[in-house]
């Protein structure tokens, strides 16, 4: 006897997970081929994904690695969205890695002021 297991359409849980921004941008990215489902690239929206499914894409300069853990019934609360899915890559490691590697850090409002004060006294 095969039980049916409960599924959503890829583009709609990219979208209620909160990986992206708007359900047609999940759409765009799911047709240009740039998301794998359980390491096999898929272009096709409508795809159906379940619990237990692995989903591999790119989300800025990191690939995201993420096992569907639920089917969300709503586009909920980040808190809410972290519950669907358990982050099988080391983003938040890598992101900080890059950032301390480089020594570059963004600046704060006194050494912002610092430098457009050098440009300006340069001009002079």
């Amino acid at each position: 006897m095969n039980v049916a297991r409960a599924t959503m359409r890829l583009d709609k849980w990219l979208w209620f997970a909160r990986f992206f921004k708007t359900r047609s941008l999940a759409t765009r990215m799911v047709e240009e081929g740039a998301i794998r489902v359980n390491a096999n690239r898929v272009s096709k929206p409508a795809t159906l994904v379940g619990a237990g499914d692995v989903l591999t894409f790119a989300q800025g300069r990191a690939v995201r690695v993420v096992r569907i853990a639920a089917l969300p019934t709503r586009r909920g609360p980040p808190s809410e969205a972290q519950e669907a899915y358990t982050d099988l890559s080391e983003v938040k490691d890598t992101i900080l890695e890059t950032v301390s590697d480089k020594g570059q850090k963004r600046p704060d409002k006194r050494e912002r002021r610092q430098a457009i004060s050098l440009r300006h006294g340069a001009l002079e």
